[in-house]
C-alpha cells in the first residue's frame, strides 16, 4: 500500500473487485443452467466444447443487468443463452436477419427479448456471395454491449462499415461490442476457399475507423492446426476453424 492510500480506499477497492467476482460467478451459473435447458437441441449442445460460450461471454464482459444487442442471431444458438442470463435484470435485443428468432418469439419462447426493426436494403450483392446493407439505420439506444458471432465475413466492406457505425450510435459511452469470425491470412485476396473468411487486421481497422478503440483480444478460438487454407464448410476444418475473438470499446 502506498503513503496516499487510504485504508477506506482499499477497503472500497476490495469490495468492489468482491462484487464484479460474485456477478462473475452469477453470470456463469446461469449461462451454464441455459445451456442444460431443454430449449436446445443436441446439435446445439454438440457445439459448445468448440464454441465455448461461457469463456467468451466473460471474456466480452457479460453482466445480467445488461442491455445486450445480438447481430445476426442466425437460429438463435447464441439467442438461447444470452436471453435466460439477461431476462430478470437486463433486456436482450436481436437486429438483422432476425425472421428464425421471431419465430421462436412467436411460439412463446424468449418473452423478453425485443426485435429491432432495422431500415435500410438488407439483399444479396451482385456477383458475389456477400450481402449488400445499405442506409442501415439500428433503432436501438444505452445498448451495453453489442455482439456478432461469425458473421462479418458475410457483408461487403462497405456494408461492415454501415453496420459498425450503427453499432457506435447504439451503444451507451463505454460500451462494448464484441466480434468472433473465421481467420483468413494478412491481406491475402478472395479465392473460393477462403470468402468465409475475413482478415483480423482489416477488422480491427475497419472497427477502429467507425471510432472505436481496441479493447482486448482472446486466443479461446486459436487454432494452430487450421492452416487457413480451405473453405470453413470442408470436413478437414469444419468446427475447427482458427476464429479471431476481439472486443472494442466505444470512448
Amino acid at each position: 500500500m502506498s503513503k496516499t492510500t487510504s485504508p477506506l480506499a482499499v477497503l472500497l477497492a476490495t469490495l468492489l473487485a468482491l462484487t464484479a467476482l460474485a456477478a462473475t460467478a452469477d453470470v456463469k451459473t446461469k449461462l451454464e443452467a441455459a445451456m442444460a435447458s431443454d430449449t436446445r437441441n443436441e446439435a446445439e449442445r454438440a457445439r459448445d466444447a468448440n464454441r465455448m460460450p461461457v469463456e467468451t461471454l466473460e471474456f466480452f464482459g457479460l453482466q445480467e443487468n445488461m442491455r445486450v444487442l445480438e447481430l445476426l442471431p442466425g437460429a438463435g444458438w447464441y439467442t438461447k443463452l444470452l436471453a435466460p442470463v439477461l431476462a430478470d435484470d437486463g433486456k436482450l435485443f436481436v437486429a438483422i436477419g432476425t425472421q428464425r428468432v421471431e419465430a421462436m418469439i412467436g411460439e412463446g419462447k424468449f418473452p423478453n427479448v425485443e426485435v429491432v426493426a432495422i431500415e435500410g436494403e438488407f439483399a444479396p450483392d451482385e456477383g458475389s456471395r456477400r450481402y449488400r446493407l445499405e442506409g442501415l439505420t439500428l433503432p436501438a439506444k444505452n445498448i451495453d454491449l453489442a455482439l456478432t458471432f461469425r458473421n462479418l465475413h458475410n457483408f461487403t466492406e462497405e456494408s461492415r462499415r454501415g453496420m459498425n457505425e450503427a453499432v457506435f450510435k447504439a451503444l451507451k459511452k463505454g460500451g462494448l461490442y464484441g466480434v468472433v469470425d473465421h481467420t483468413r491470412r494478412h491481406m491475402q485476396e478472395d479465392n473460393y476457399e477462403n470468402w468465409r473468411r475475413v482478415d483480423p487486421v482489416q477488422m480491427i481497422k475497419e472497427i477502429e475507423a467507425a471510432g472505436f478503440e481496441f479493447a482486448d483480444y482472446s486466443t479461446l478460438h486459436y487454432r494452430a492446426d487450421d492452416e487457413l487454407r480451405f473453405e470453413v464448410g470442408r470436413k478437414s476444418v469444419t468446427g475447427n476453424t482458427d476464429r479471431f475473438t476481439l472486443l472494442f470499446r466505444k470512448p
